[in-house]
């Protein structure tokens, strides 16, 4: 029998992905979000239109649904825009996290899964990424992301919560029946904003940085299909439905794709080329990232099934030729 389960910002590109993985999968799904980046069209499952940090609407819905574990993917999640409003990231990151984690405790929920990133390791002293490095980021994206999993880490420890942590790399593509995609306002993804260059819906793409020590110059990413995240997801809290404490992991490939080989992708899967200018480095850019996953492997079995970048690619073309929403 399938667990009841709250899924926050369970409108957005990721969370609605994994909230359809999860009720595909059994489970009964109730969506929160407050379609501020998300779309109604994306939801899977009941919806509660609202803000994670209403304390009340959130009380109400605990209590009144309980709920067997909670999802939580509401946050503010661009880099860049985290440098210039840090205020807003912390608000709704790391505040609306404590709350819901405090309404969660009141109403006898004790089972999350967060989504987290890797950003929280900021410029790694070492490639590929493990779980055992210090958390040092570099942005107040980064910063959010890394106080809330310290305060998990203590509420498991002390308050009785089962807390698993999902450190994403770089979420790419789209359902492979085209229901369910990446549809950002403003767009930021290196992948979407190619795929919207060769379609000519924008302008040429800037290409940060040729110089890089890398194998072509350009930078070096770890790019995870949504899908396999969502298994990621499936696969946490169905443990913490059979009793695991929770754990942070890595979600990764563990192979490492640079720019240009992204856009020459981009160019295959379109049928036409995507059009660039080079630009100079983005302060704060590491010239690589991507991660080692044997800890969530070995621990709850997950491994990526879809890890042929074109194939990543194509599913993404596919959805921006015929979005939804």
């Amino acid at each position: 029998m399938g667990a009841k389960l709250l899924v926050t910002g369970g409108a957005g590109y990721i969370g609605s992905i994994c909230a359809r993985a999860l009720s595909d999968a059994g489970h009964s799904v109730t969506t929160l979000d407050d379609l501020t980046t998300g779309h109604r069209g994306a939801v899977t499952g009941t919806f509660v239109e609202g803000d994670v940090r209403d304390r009340v609407l959130v009380r109400n819905l605990l209590r009144s649904e309980r709920f067997d574990a909670v999802l939580h993917f509401a946050a503010r999640s661009v880099v860049g825009d985290s440098v210039h409003t840090p205020l807003g990231y912390f608000d709704v990151n790391v505040g609306g996290t404590f709350g819901l984690v405090s309404e969660m405790l009141d109403a006898g929920i004790t089972r999350l899964v967060f989504s987290s990133t890797c950003a929280i390791y900021g410029t790694p002293p070492q490639l590929p990424l493990t779980e055992d490095l210090p958390f040092a980021p570099v942005s107040p994206y980064g910063e959010t992301k890394a106080m809330v999993e310290r305060f998990l880490a203590l509420c498991r420890d002390k308050e009785g919560l089962q807390a698993t942590c999902l450190r994403y790399f770089n979420a790419a593509g789209a359902m492979p029946d085209g229901s369910l995609g990446e549809a950002h306002r403003p767009e930021t993804h290196l992948i979407p904003l190619a795929i919207q260059a060769a379609l000519g819906q924008r302008p040429p793409l800037k290409l940060f940085g040729t110089d890089y020590p890398t194998r072509d110059g350009t930078c070096v990413r770890d790019y995870i299909h949504v899908l396999d995240l969502a298994d990621a997801h499936l696969r946490a809290v169905d443990a913490l439905l059979d009793g695991d404490r929770g754990d942070g992991y890595n979600v990764g490939t563990g192979l490492g794709t640079t720019v240009r080989e992204v856009i020459d992708a981009v160019g295959r899967a379109a049928g036409t080329p995507v059009p660039y200018s080079d630009a100079p480095r983005r302060a704060g850019d590491p010239h690589s990232l991507y991660a080692q996953s044997d800890k969530i492997q070995a621990a709850l079995g997950w491994e990526p099934q879809h890890t042929d970048l074109d194939s990543i690619v194509a599913s993404a073309v596919n959805w921006a030729k015929n979005p939804r929403f």
